[in-house]
């Protein structure tokens, strides 16, 4: 994989010098030493002592070295100490991000009972075992609680106590840490949805005790998921007066003013392809062939940093979101709509401000030239995916036809040039939910991953790319979009579930070995489950000032550019692209914060997916109870085995309990549970019929019981028989058809 890439060589040397003296003062011989006596023993030539000042000023600026008089110290009894904020995963588990990246370089693995009743986003200081260093980092456990993250939470009223007081389930703290909820002023109901204002954080072995803040509603009503969500993980519900006001000074049009001071490319034929029900439209392309068969390829991108620029309430703002969220049929957006569904976004027929990156490519995709630009145009046609996808097959007409047949042609061939280069494409299908205008789940329907989705994919990925590699030899910072090589111990055990799927993989696999399994798997009904184990068993992508490549895509430049309207790294490139000064500390702080509120956002999103999807299943029970649902086996334990739900790509989970035919043993090198007397296995892969047997709508968790009576294929020596299905009356709950939400 690529490292990082320097752009002087002066920078080069204070790296080298600064890992080079970290080393030395962190050895057990050191003593205090002046500048010229360490100078001396590391060798530094005089020519760089100026340079070596600003080395152990950084070092002791990272808290590894104090001044006392004249000498420098190594500040021991901070050694093995880390602040930062901490960051907990649902399953109780947690990693410290420190503050001090170069005495502790990476996340600090917090185990589920050293966490000492700190919440997700605490700032802590934490005890570091240097003596434990696993596959998931240095571990360590939780001294102090220095900053509460928040006054308020989220809860549901669970039950109530002997002594009147009632007892809320707060998503945040988990199914362990109850809050008790003391005197409401209002009468109470079990599944009432609150926010608490919390009094006392009590202790690891002690509730919580707070008081009623407002009511949100009923966990009943579908109504409030979105507002209950928006307050469970601290999202903004609106825009400061001030940043609205200055979005809507800027009316309705755009400066007439400005288009003179562009390259005008409105003669351009310029199309938009985005999802049927996208309301802000931030990309545009353009594509011409010559006769020597080479692509000319724009990408046009809303020019969001001309209304949003530094020192203003909307960048402010906009910092302070980070990125747009987006729930079923609703969004939370990072810019006001005066500008997010209006002026920045790429409306057909009327003018825009766009930042252009020009590309030309030769007729086998490779990249030959390149410019960027500040440019206006004016879209010729709002293409959604299903549209445009019917017009290239022929079911419907367009004057637009030509260049969307020149948009697949040049997809193709940049899909070939990453495919050689190792990065791997899944193309899987997304299943979204329907929602009616009252939040209640109607049925769900399926987002094909077609060429019109590949193509606007590949365009988008080349813009970024070329724009990170360009700020780079530029000499640039810039937050680039970076993705770390996946830990040895994560490869094993997926090589280990793909092998369990029946797909021979290494332990330790190269990314065209990948390529050959996803390949193959993607033909056959596990490849979705398969392709799902990969991407959990890499490590996360994140922003980040440093460039230490995208090992998902094989790049070893990578940034974020095409989507300033909903993400504020990519408003950040864009300044940086047309001459903002650039500043390394700013771009840090950036970085981590989006990094962060990508996550909670994620976090938030899904637990509103989550959550219609068993309102769907809870539905559909209270029609036809004991419903089947087909659904295939992904993992197996001593304990049990997770499977997944077909219809609605929702996780389950049958304990070895429930499987009463037999007694299970669990076969660890095949990941397989086998009956002692019948023989009957349960492997990964394997389609199962399950019945829902509960759903909890406070706690997210449903409940499944298994058909016994259509047993698991013993893979050595039957076939499965196949799935059956008692009841003809099929509910029309959760049904599917081929419309998409934005992406």
């Amino acid at each position: 994989m690529p490292k990082k890439t320097n752009t002087s060589k002066e920078e080069r040397i204070f790296d080298n010098l600064l890992k080079v003296s970290h080393q030395y003062v962190s050895s057990r011989g050191f003593v205090p030493k002046s500048f010229d006596e360490i100078a001396q023993q590391l060798g530094i030539v005089p020519q760089y002592h100026k340079l070596f000042r600003k080395v152990l000023k950084q070092l002791v600026t990272d808290g590894v070295l104090e001044i006392v008089d004249k000498r420098y110290v190594v500040k021991k009894e901070q050694s093995g100490i880390a602040t930062g904020i901490l960051r907990v995963h649902p399953r109780g588990f947690g990693f410290l991000q420190p503050d001090n990246k170069t005495l502790f370089p990476q996340d600090i693995f917090i185990p589920r009972h050293l966490t000492q009743n700190a919440i997700d986003g605490d700032r802590v200081e934490v005890m570091v075992n240097t003596e434990i260093i696993s596959d998931k980092g240095p571990e360590g456990r939780v001294l102090t609680i220095l900053e509460r993250c928040r006054t308020h939470i989220g809860g549901i009223i669970r039950t109530a106590d002997h002594s009147g007081n009632f007892i809320a389930y707060c998503p945040l703290l988990g199914e362990e840490k109850s809050v008790i909820v003391t005197s409401p002023d209002e009468p109470l109901h079990i599944g009432d949805r609150i926010v608490i204002e919390v009094e006392d954080w009590g202790s690891p072995a002690k509730p919580a005790y707070g008081k009623v803040s407002h009511l949100l509603g009923h966990i009943s009503d579908a109504s409030k998921d979105i507002t209950a969500a928006i307050e469970e993980f601290g999202l903004p519900d609106s825009f400061p007066k001030k940043a609205t006001a200055e979005a809507e000074a800027f009316g309705s049009r755009i400066p007439t003013g400005e288009i003179a001071k562009r390259e005008d490319l409105r003669d351009l034929e310029i199309v938009t392809i985005d999802p049927e029900t996208a309301k802000d439209f931030d990309d545009a392309i353009s594509l011409t062939k010559d006769a020597k068969g080479c692509y000319h390829l724009g990408v046009h991108i809303a020019d969001v940093s001309f209304y949003v620029q530094r020192g203003t309430a909307l960048d402010d703002e906009a910092r302070r979101r980070c990125n747009s969220t987006y729930f079923p049929k609703q969004c939370i957006p990072m810019l006001p709509p005066g500008l997010s569904d209006n002026l920045c976004s790429l409306k057909p027929k009327v003018n825009r401000l766009t930042a252009s990156v020009m590309m030309t490519f030769d007729k086998e995709g490779n990249l030959t030239d390149y410019r960027m630009a500040r440019t206006v145009i004016r879209s010729a046609k709002r293409f959604s995916y299903e549209e445009a996808k019917e017009v290239l097959d022929g079911a419907k007409k367009s004057p637009h036809l030509p260049l969307l047949k020149r948009m697949v042609e040049l997809c193709q061939l940049l899909k070939r040039q990453r495919y050689s280069r190792g990065s791997i494409e899944f193309a899987l299908p997304d299943i979204v939910i329907n929602i009616d205008e009252n939040g209640v789940p109607q049925g769900t329907h399926v987002v094909q991953y077609d060429i019109t989705h590949q193509m606007i994919e590949e365009f988008m990925l080349k813009a970024n790319e070329v724009v990170a590699e360009h700020l780079t030899k530029a000499g640039k910072g810039l937050t680039y979009r970076v993705h770390d090589v996946p830990a040895e111990e994560n490869l094993r055990e997926f090589a280990t579930i793909a092998n369990a799927f029946g797909f021979h993989l290494s332990d330790n696999p190269e990314p065209k070995e990948l390529q050959e399994l996803f390949d193959k798997a993607l033909k056959t009904p596990y490849g979705p489950f398969l392709a799902t184990s990969y991407i959990r068993s890499m490590r996360l992508a994140v922003y980040s000032p440093e460039n230490i490549g995208h090992y998902g895509l094989s790049l070893e430049y990578y940034c974020h550019f095409t989507s300033p309207i909903r993400r504020y790294v990519d408003l950040v490139v864009h300044r940086i692209l047309f001459g903002e000064p650039d500043d390394e500390e700013g771009l840090g702080a950036i970085a981590k914060r989006s990094s962060e509120q990508e996550r909670l956002s994620a976090k938030a999103e899904m637990s509103v997916v989550l959550l219609k999807k068993l309102r769907l299943l809870d539905a559909a029970k209270s029609e036809e109870a004991f419903r089947e649902y087909e659904a295939v086996i992904t993992k197996v334990k001593p304990f049990g085995f997770y499977f997944e739900i077909v219809d609605i790509l929702m996780e389950g989970f049958i304990h070895v309990s429930k499987l009463t035919s037999d007694y299970f043993i669990y076969e660890e090198e095949r990941m397989r549970l086998r009956g002692r007397s019948t023989g009957r296995i349960y492997h990964p892969g394997d389609k199962i019929s399950v019945i829902l047997s509960h759903v909890d709508l406070i706690l997210l968790e449903s409940s499944w019981d298994i058909l016994e009576d259509t047993p698991i294929r013993d893979r050595e020596t039957t076939e499965s028989k196949p799935k059956r299905y008692h009841h003809d009356k099929r509910p029309p709950k959760i049904k599917h058809s081929k419309k998409r939400r934005r992406k």
